[in-house]
Parts: structure tokens; C-alpha cells; sequence
């Protein structure tokens, strides 16, 4: 179950060893769909046809001296044998308290004393048969609507950020290297199953537009944009590096991959704090994007270092990845007053 997994991994409570093994697991395990290279919500199964439901075996029959009795009779009030010789409860029980009211409509016949004997006995059975404890609603159920075989994209994405945050503690832990490595592994593929680069015809739609979910043997299905967002911005927060301590406003990148570095000049375009449309030209080599409406640019360098611009024209410069408690709340606030900032961020950091 996709849902345990993600609340154990992002629970903080596993080691990073530990978060592995249970990566290793589920790559290897039936929650893992190949095609999609992605993660369903449960295992996939073979679903009873109708005949095949509400069949009592036998020997469960032959345990109760009741269901023998009324059987003998031939009683269909609980239980009754068809012409093929195969037991079935009253077809008009709907759970067990119907159940519970058939078998309190014996206590004044023949059957009461048996149905006294037997009556938690029967109840048993009857939960045997259709088993409700193991009912998971839709995903157990359906063929569609995150049912039977289908990826449920939000909840990949919540898997993500799990690995994600499992993936930071280890590095911020100074956890081994190649362990640390291994772990990555599985965050970049998560992402990459998520789909925004996966062509339309693997997707089954256009990959930059929202589904809910993947049935099994199909595309894409039900578009809307759902909580998947969410999990997603915050998981590219926690790739660009962006964190907030004791207020203060921190970049520092170690899951971000250089490739991702502009390979030619670009255009950057984006809203600044007065909903105005501005436009900044970033450098080959540079990465831009914008926190509470304040661009930021990245670029690799031999030194960690921030550069603040702000409106006036003036600049203020820290030698680490880590802002000052005022200027983190003149961004947080949206003042205005902070115009760009800039980081230059050693190449070890990145991947």
C-alpha cells in the first residue's frame, strides 16, 4: 500500500540504510508499474467474478450445528444449498447486522438454542466468506478512478517529497557517500516517472497538464489539477536548495543537477511583488526562479556567496548561502525593497 510506505518514509522515524531497504523493496515489489515507471496505489488483483461470491465452503458449513440444522430443513433464512450443492448466505443480507436480526428472529422456533450455540460462530463464517475488513473502497474495487491497477499521481508526488526529505537528512547527516548516492537514485526516478518529460504517447495526454490518475492499460485519465501540486512545489523548493532556519532564508542546492544550468542565454520573465510583468536576462550557465516574487539567480562558482540588489540601487553581500534575518523578512513580507538576489554556489554542491 503506496499510502503506508510514503507515511513511514516521511515519518523521519527510519534511518537512511533503512529507507534503502524499503526503496530496494518496493522497486522490486508489484507496487511498481514498469510501463509507467511509476508507483500504484496497491497491488494489483484478480477480482471474483459474481458467481464466484458468497460461496460457503463446506466444511465451514458442517462447523455449525445451526447451518446444518436449517440446511437439513431446508430453512433458506440464513443459509441455502443450490442445485450444484454449493452453500450461500440469504441473498438479501446486506452486512453482518443483517445477520445478527435473522438470527434474533430465531429465538422463539427450534433453532433458538442452536442459534444461541452458534451465533458468534455463524457471524465467523459470514466475514470468512466476504472478508469486509480487507474493503478498501474504490481502490479495490474500480478499474478506474485510482482503482484496480492505477497510479495515483498525488500520491506519487507525496512519495517524492518523502524520498526527497529522506534524501536531505542523509546528506545534512554527512551519511556515507555512495549511500547517500543510492538514494538519489531513487528521487531522480520518481520525478522522471512522474511524467512532465514523458512523451504523450506513454502519458496517454499533454505531460504538462494535470490527471488525476493512470488506469492500468491506459493513459492518463480524469484532468484537473488536484493536491499533486502542492508536493510538487514543495519538492522543487527542496531541489533548488530552499530552506528557512530561525528565519532566515537559506539556499543550498545539493540535489540540484547541473544539467539543468542554461546552456545558452535566456530570457526570464515573471511577476514582481506589485503584479507587474518584469523581464531578466540570465546568462549561460545561470538558473533563475523566483521566491515570494523575488528572482533569484544561480550560477556556479568557486565560492558559496549571496549578492543582494535591492530597489534603491544599493547591494549587500554574505559569504555563505545564508541570508540575515531582516533581508529574509523584507522578502518574506514582500516589501519591494529586495530587487534580485544572486547566489554563486560551488560545483561540488550540485549533482
Amino acid at each position: 500500500m503506496l499510502e503506508g510506505q510514503v507515511a513511514v518514509l516521511s515519518s523521519g522515524y527510519l534511518g537512511p540504510e533503512e529507507v534503502l531497504d524499503v526503496l530496494d523493496a518496493m522497486k522490486k515489489s508489484r507496487l511498481f508499474r514498469h510501463d509507467q515507471y511509476s508507483y500504484i496505489l496497491y497491488p494489483n488483483k484478480q477480482l471474483p467474478g459474481f458467481f464466484e461470491k458468497n460461496r460457503i465452503p463446506e466444511k465451514s458449513v458442517q462447523k455449525s450445528a445451526l447451518l446444518t440444522k436449517m440446511v437439513q430443513d431446508g430453512h433458506p433464512g440464513i443459509v441455502e444449498k443450490d442445485i450444484d450443492g454449493i452453500y450461500h448466505f440469504n441473498g438479501n443480507f446486506k452486512n453482518a447486522d443483517d445477520l445478527r436480526t435473522a438470527l434474533d428472529a430465531l429465538v422463539d422456533t427450534e433453532y433458538a438454542a442452536l442459534a444461541e450455540k452458534d451465533r458468534q460462530l455463524v457471524l465467523d463464517i459470514f466475514e470468512e466468506v466476504f472478508n469486509h475488513k480487507a474493503f478498501t473502497g474504490r481502490s479495490g474495487t474500480f478499474f478506474g478512478y485510482e482503482g484496480l491497477g492505477s497510479i495515483y499521481w498525488h500520491m506519487v508526488s507525496k512519495h517524492l517529497l518523502a524520498v526527497e526529505e529522506c534524501c536531505l537528512r542523509a546528506i545534512e547527516n554527512a551519511s556515507d557517500a555512495q549511500l547517500s548516492g543510492r538514494l538519489l537514485e531513487h528521487f531522480y526516478e520518481i520525478m522522471e516517472g512522474i511524467g512532465v518529460h514523458k512523451s504523450p504517447a506513454l502519458y496517454g495526454a499533454f505531460p504538462t497538464d494535470p490527471y488525476s490518475h493512470t488506469p492500468a492499460g491506459r493513459g492518463a485519465q480524469q484532468p484537473g489539477m488536484t493536491g499533486q501540486v502542492k508536493e510538487d512545489i514543495l519538492s522543487r523548493f527542496g531541489e533548488l536548495g530552499l530552506s528557512v532556519k530561525n528565519g532566515r532564508l537559506r539556499f543550498n542546492p545539493c540535489l540540484l543537477r547541473k544539467a539543468e544550468f542554461l546552456k545558452n542565454d535566456k530570457v526570464f520573465e515573471y511577476f514582481d511583488v506589485n503584479a507587474r510583468l518584469q523581464k531578466l536576462t540570465i546568462e549561460k550557465g545561470g538558473l533563475g526562479f523566483t521566491c515570494c516574487q523575488v528572482p533569484v539567480v544561480y550560477r556556479m562558482a568557486p565560492e558559496n556567496s549571496l549578492t543582494v540588489r535591492f530597489a534603491d540601487g544599493t547591494a549587500t553581500s554574505f559569504e555563505s548561502l545564508t541570508l540575515d534575518e531582516a533581508t529574509s523578512r523584507k522578502i518574506f513580507e514582500r516589501t519591494g525593497e529586495v530587487a534580485l538576489i544572486q547566489a554563486g554556489i560551488k560545483e561540488s554542491i550540485l549533482r
